[in-house]
């Protein structure tokens, strides 16, 4: 297959279990697995201590985590990048898909029950709006 299989992650353990069964996925297609943390504000806050300066922004916050994972789940089988995007996770996840051309969206299925089903969820943003094949992975309980 090759091209690019995507997953969002944000630090939770449902996440991290998307991200493994799109680390498996990926491997077997031989595609790039790209990670991706959404965020929503622009805030940037400013810490000083003494002739120290630190600029912290949302931005930055979520490359951390993307970048954490994707190196968590970096091996000699599959290439890996990373990124955040701004917006709701859902529609950042298709917002990304579109623009690294992605094959693949693997999310969880938390929330997918009960209210959440109704009122929304990540997966059930991305399966109505994406421009490729979604995978919908069981995330809800260790597997």
């Amino acid at each position: 297959m090759s091209g690019v299989v995507l997953v969002g992650v944000d630090g939770s353990q449902t996440a991290r279990r998307a991200a493994e069964s799109a680390k498996r996925l990926a491997t077997a297609l031989a595609a790039e697995l790209r990670v991706v943390t959404a965020f929503e504000s622009d805030r940037v806050e400013i810490v000083e201590s003494g002739a120290d300066k630190w600029v912290l922004s949302d931005a930055d916050a979520a490359e951390k985590v993307a970048r954490t994972i994707a190196g968590e789940l970096a091996s000699e089988q599959l290439q890996t990048s990373y990124g955040a995007v701004r917006g709701k996770a859902g529609e950042a996840l298709v917002k990304e898909a579109e623009r690294v051309d992605a094959q693949l969206i693997v999310v969880g299925n938390r929330r997918m029950q009960g209210l959440g089903r109704i009122l929304g969820s990540v997966a059930n943003t991305v399966a109505h709006n994406a421009p490729c094949d979604v995978y919908i992975a069981k995330t809800d309980e260790p597997a």
